[in-house]
């Protein structure tokens, strides 16, 4: 269920079955409608690549020719279709022994760079160049997946294991008997303990200082 604002406070609530009735059937073979050079189209409609894989033998060979054919050709196929009830332009584009799928984005999803570049200088200063040049040159490294690891989605995933670690009862040793054991040493103080024991403790030194 879903619903459309026709106003400020005024809503049009969409069923299922309103959905349904306009959305498009997904189909298990893809129609390409057009090729084009694959440089021809910009980096910024590229969305979200999706592994293209054929799921019978006929299909597998079929797959392969139009692989092959697109790679020799430097060319990409365009496509549609419906993802999550809503019909997307994709984009097959041949990658070593497979078919990357891209959803692309809508050309009035994209707003144009000149409007955000236009107030920035257009030309470096020539004699600042070389000093970066030779900063890029030794910061220069192997691309590597952990270069664009999540450092919060890491340092989440540590507490979490802390707190699973923490929450885990300790089975006792074979050897042991029942009352035998220490209880394990706490990180959380209990205040009105320490407060009791600094009181014996000052109370012990002024039984001896009358003596």
């Amino acid at each position: 269920m879903g619903g459309y604002a026709r106003g400020e406070s005024d809503y049009i609530i969409l069923t299922d079955d309103d959905l349904d009735a306009v959305a498009l059937e997904t189909v298990r073979t893809i129609d390409i409608e057009k090729f084009v050079p694959r440089d021809s189209i910009e980096w910024v409609y590229f969305e979200k690549p999706h592994y293209l894989m054929p799921d019978d033998p006929v299909g597998q060979e079929a797959f392969a020719v139009i692989r092959d054919a697109m790679a020799a050709d430097k060319v990409v196929g365009i496509s549609r279709l419906v993802i999550g009830r809503r019909e997307r332009a994709v984009v097959l584009e041949p990658r070593g022994e497979g078919i990357v799928l891209w959803t692309l984005r809508f050309g009035d999803e994209i707003r144009p760079e000149d409007s955000y570049f236009e107030d920035i200088d257009e030309e470096a200063d020539p004699d600042l160049i070389p000093l970066v040049q030779q900063l890029i040159k030794q910061r220069t490294k192997k691309w590597s997946p952990t270069m664009v690891t999540d450092p919060i989605q890491e340092s989440l995933l540590t507490i979490v294991a802390e707190k699973k670690k923490a929450m885990t009862p300790r089975r006792k040793s074979k050897g042991a008997t029942k009352g035998t054991a220490e209880e394990p040493s706490s990180n959380v103080i209990n205040i009105m303990d320490a407060l009791r024991k600094s009181m014996e403790a000052e109370l012990r030194g002024q039984k001896q200082t009358k003596r």
